[in-house]
């Protein structure tokens, strides 16, 4: 504490301010030296990290490129087409999109929306940060729901279409726009649609319908990719990798 002479000289009087001091104590408070919750100094904790994401990164493809021949082929020859002609791996599941729908459908429109869907994240998830990937054990179970029931749906989706075909079956039944734009929409529609129901009846939070519809999304791209590149032999036909006509092995593409 401090007497009356030394609070004056501290604050001295002046009819222009108004405070007045109610009690000095000796200590420092309990916020000094206190940073913002849940943090970590971006360097050298983050820098480090970044550091060695980037040498790991650069160690894999140095022993890839060592450990296979990747030559080049011949020049390609303009009336010669490649049995299969496929994509390169990051752009296969577009390409099998593609045996599906119109190529506006599976190349523009689909990509967009997917891409509009993540832009939109951070302002569909406005509550609070929770801790870890999944915001705890309900968010994991979530998860791996979400994950089996695209590993489900999606090679059913891709195989009851090979079957039936209704862009073929339905050619000189109904117009293009039916068979290429509407029912592999209203399909694809159906497919998150039933999800969201479900965790939306659970009393879900938002976090954790977005939580399950990006699984869906996460591993529908990889079975389109998967299945394109490993199950599409010549002609972009069907066939188990084992068993693949004409000699073509789709490990070659590697």
């Amino acid at each position: 504490m401090v007497d009356k002479q030394q609070t004056e000289v501290i604050f001295p009087r002046d009819a222009r301010k108004t405070y007045g001091l109610m009690e000095l104590v000796r200590g420092t408070s309990p916020m000094v030296s206190k940073g913002p919750d849940d943090t970590v100094f971006a360097f050298p904790v983050v820098a480090l990290l970044e550091l060695l994401l980037l040498l790991g990164t650069t160690f894999v493809v140095f022993f890839l490129s060592l450990v296979r021949n990747a030559p080049l082929e011949e020049i390609a020859n303009p009336n010669v087409t490649t049995n299969p002609a496929k994509a390169p791996w990051y752009f296969i599941g577009l390409q099998e999109l593609l045996e599906h729908m119109h190529p506006t459908l599976a190349g523009v429109i689909i990509p967009g929306v997917l891409v509009l869907f993540l832009l939109a994240l951070p302002y569909l998830d406005t509550g609070p940060v929770a801790p870890g990937w999944f915001s705890g054990p309900r968010g994991r179970r979530i998860t791996l729901f979400s994950g089996l029931y695209a590993l489900i749906a999606m090679p059913s989706l891709i195989l009851l279409d090979t079957i039936i075909n209704p862009h073929e079956t339905l050619r000189t039944v109904v117009p293009p726009l039916l068979t290429q734009y509407i029912i592999p929409t209203l399909v694809l529609a159906v497919v998150v649609i039933v999800p969201w129901l479900v965790l939306r009846r659970l009393r879900t939070t938002p976090r954790e319908v977005l939580i399950g519809l990006f699984t869906i999304m996460l591993v529908a791209a990889f079975v389109f990719t998967v299945s394109g590149f490993f199950f599409r032999g010549p002609g972009f036909r069907l066939y188990w990798p084992w068993a693949m006509p004409n000699g073509y092995n789709p490990l070659d593409t590697l």
